[in-house]
């Protein structure tokens, strides 16, 4: 009887560690994979204001400004694309 007691609290504190684990990736992790997801399809899907040269002619463009297509080009469509030259 004892062995079987031992046993049983084993699995009830792998069954608790494994709700943890999945509400940590629930809560935390997977908000940020989705966020990236629809970033990434969004910019996909845009139209992109060309890099512009900076004062040395090097073209240095981290993130562009882009537009969901038609929609009108305005602030508040805007969105910070990672330039994909």
């Amino acid at each position: 009887m004892k062995e079987s007691t031992g046993s049983l609290n084993a699995t009830i504190v792998v069954v608790i560690a494994v709700g943890v684990f999945m509400a940590f990736f629930y809560y935390t992790i997977w908000p940020l994979v989705r966020t990236n997801f629809e970033q990434n399809s969004q910019c996909s899907k845009a139209i992109c204001d060309p890099c512009e040269p900076d004062a040395n002619g090097k073209k240095n463009c981290e993130f562009v400004t882009c537009y969901p297509r038609g929609a009108e080009h305005t602030e508040d469509n805007a969105l910070q694309c990672v330039w994909k030259g």
